[in-house]
């Protein structure tokens, strides 16, 4: 039986979320491209094995057609300009076709704004986070999720028990379902960005990016519940 071939995914911009976001899908057997404007980022970023770095301007048609868009599945802005992000994200759908497209946004009072302008999934910047997952409740209160991506993409957020599994093990130790990603690790005060060096604690809550249906698989190999 042959195995499914995984997506092609755009990242536009965002250095340090670029680089944990391109490490984490392309271990999961992803085709990853990130375009950066700043040539010291792209350096840093092309020491990444596997990883496609293009140096320009992802607000700028002839950059994204340089980079392939036209043949990517996923297309995520991650600049910390939102106004950089909607173009990026309007130039892929509109002008490439992409059939998703995902934008950060720092002002969450934009997130409405960003999908009426046909942004697929809207996502506030990482710190704002813990606020945005609270809204509903799954199961219990260990775990909450929220739709996104149209109810394709289901974002989780995962209370780590003390006697769960992967309690006190690195990142790269853990076996998680091939459609699931850790995005950060919140623990006290702090918001992580993981890499696969990075410990799971006992306590830790973890916002992990899931397809839809494999939220309980997800769930139970984190707390083994």
């Amino acid at each position: 039986m042959n195995k499914k071939k995984k997506g092609n995914i755009l990242l536009i911009g965002g250095l340090s979320k670029a680089k944990s976001m391109a490490i984490s899908l392309l271990e999961q057997g992803y085709k990853v491209t990130v375009i950066n404007k700043s040539y010291e980022d792209c350096m840093k970023l092309a020491e990444i094995d596997g990883l496609n770095v293009m140096c320009g301007d992802g607000t700028k048609p002839h950059i994204l057609d340089e980079a392939n868009a036209a043949e990517c599945d996923i297309a995520i802005a991650l600049t910390s300009k939102d106004t950089d992000n909607l173009v990026a994200c309007q130039l892929c759908k509109k002008q490439f076709s992409v059939p998703k497209t995902v934008s950060l946004v720092s002002d969450p009072n934009k997130t409405d704004f960003f999908t009426q302008m046909g942004v697929d999934s809207v996502v506030c910047a990482i710190s704002a986070i813990t606020g945005i997952i609270q809204q509903q409740a799954f199961i219990d209160e260990m775990t909450t999720i929220i739709p996104a991506g149209r109810g394709r993409v289901q974002i989780i957020e995962v209370q780590i028990p003390g006697e769960s599994p992967i309690a006190g093990k690195k990142l790269w130790e853990i076996t998680l379902p091939k459609e699931s990603i850790v995005g950060c690790v919140l623990r006290s005060d702090t918001t992580l960005i993981p890499r696969g060096d990075t410990r799971i604690l006992a306590g830790d809550t973890l916002v992990v990016i899931t397809e839809n249906g494999q939220e309980l698989n997800t769930i139970h190999a984190l707390t083994g519940r």
